[in-house]
């Protein structure tokens, strides 16, 4: 049996005037078009609050004010496994520009699910409903 890879990522579930922002991947990345929380990989040594921060300046030229952290979440693919740690956040400072996504959307909550998301990202959505409707 081969060893699947697992990676951890930092997500953002960014909140604005009661919307939220959901980001399309590029057609290079994995997954491609799919929707997704912004965010990125968990590099040895840092926090996920830590890799929040830097792949949100990297990503999207933002910093954000992380409010609360939800239960982090793991989804198996075919080929690795992800384990979502998500952070509820406003934008503290900064002008989304789209460095990695061809978009980005912001979508009231109870519209989410109109979005393709990427499958790891649907717990985090569901448990995110579950607090905020």
């Amino acid at each position: 049996m081969s060893h699947i890879r697992h990676i951890h990522v930092a997500c953002a579930i960014i909140e604005n005037d009661g919307l939220v922002l959901a980001a399309q991947r590029s057609e290079a990345m994995s997954l491609p078009l799919k929707w997704e929380f912004p965010g990125g990989k968990i590099e040895r040594g840092e926090s996920p609050q830590e890799c929040l921060q830097r792949e949100l300046r990297e990503e999207m030229c933002i910093s954000v004010h992380i409010e609360r952290r939800l239960p982090e979440t793991s989804h198996h693919y075919e080929d690795f496994t992800i384990t979502l740690y998500p952070f509820i956040c406003r934008v503290d400072e900064g002008t989304i520009t789209l460095n990695e996504h061809v978009a980005v959307r912001w979508v009231p909550p109870r519209e989410m699910y109109s979005l393709d998301w990427a499958q790891a990202d649907l717990p985090v959505i569901a448990r995110y409903l579950t607090e905020k409707l």
